[in-house]
């Protein structure tokens, strides 16, 4: 039982990180539509650009994750526009083109990593990496706690954004109905680049969790491609209570096989999820028919 209670905790904390990592793919498949493969790839960049940025300058991850959202917003807008001007604007094909390109995007990033950073895996100094906190016999790592903190604070921002600001709800009509907003003298492109541009600049926080948590390497993408899509798919497309929620049970679900079955078994959990949500609510825990 103490095992088990070690394990729903520390769940419960890595869920809020899953959840940081996840929410700007909440946002870019799921209320744009947009098959965005290379979701894990931009994050692992981003965290390279933590390191750069603590390693050279000796920044705190976290402001350096906030320093470096601007170009990452830059570079979500630029990458927007390049997959619409060649993908979406030419037909219904968009989707299938769409992931092929992406695709070529992360493989793109990840040799251009290789190139500059080598294959070895770096991390990042602060003084809440490698503490822990103690209650009674359980012991937390400070590191997890601070991704728990900043993540539930990222989700519940972008989630205020999107339902009290006009831009945010200009986001979700995109996502609901793009011809009625056309109709209405808004332009659904321009929104949609918008959009694109703040999932890809909330990877400047996600990708200083993701370097605090644990080392980073290039082919660390490969890692998050399933957890990040089941969380997303889980949680409802385009949901930011239900991203939280999604992610919170990958978390426990996965310490708890981990804990009971062994390390061999927890990356197949986030497809069992997945296909169990599938099975039993389609449009996902929190999504609309």
């Amino acid at each position: 039982m103490d095992l088990l209670l070690d394990a729903v905790v520390t769940g419960v904390l890595l869920g809020c990180f899953y959840a940081a990592v996840s929410i700007g793919l909440s946002v870019s498949f799921g209320l744009l539509d947009v098959p965005h493969v290379a979701h894990p790839a931009f994050l692992v960049l981003a965290s390279y650009g933590v390191y750069f940025l603590n390693d050279s300058y000796d920044i705190d991850p976290l402001l350096a994750g906030l320093l470096i959202t601007p170009l990452l917003f830059v570079f979500g807008l630029a990458a927007y526009r390049l997959y619409y001007e060649t993908f979406e604007r030419r037909g219904t094909d968009a989707a299938v083109r769409g992931i092929a390109f992406f695709f070529g995007v992360a493989f793109i990033i990840e040799v251009l990593i290789i190139l500059h950073f080598g294959v070895d895996q770096r991390s990042v100094t602060a003084s809440y990496i490698g503490k822990s906190w103690r209650f009674g016999d359980m012991r937390i790592p400070l590191r997890l706690m601070v991704a728990f903190a900043v993540a539930t604070g990222l989700t519940v921002l972008l989630a205020a954004y999107l339902s009290r600001t006009f831009m945010g709800r200009a986001i979700r009509a995109v996502a609901q109905d793009e011809e009625a907003v056309r109709l209405m003298g808004a332009n659904p492109v321009r929104i949609k680049q918008w959009a694109f541009g703040i999932a890809t600049a909330v990877l400047g926080i996600a990708g200083a969790l993701l370097i605090i948590v644990a080392p980073v390497e290039p082919t660390l993408d490969r890692a998050y491609i399933g957890r990040t899509f089941c969380v997303v798919v889980m949680a409802g497309l385009g949901s930011m209570t239900g991203t939280l929620i999604a992610a919170i049970i990958l978390g426990v679900s996965e310490t708890i096989v981990l804990t009971m079955f062994g390390a061999s078994w927890a990356p197949a959990i986030s497809f069992a999820l997945l296909l169990g949500v599938l099975a039993v609510r389609p449009q996902g825990l929190l999504g609309r028919r």
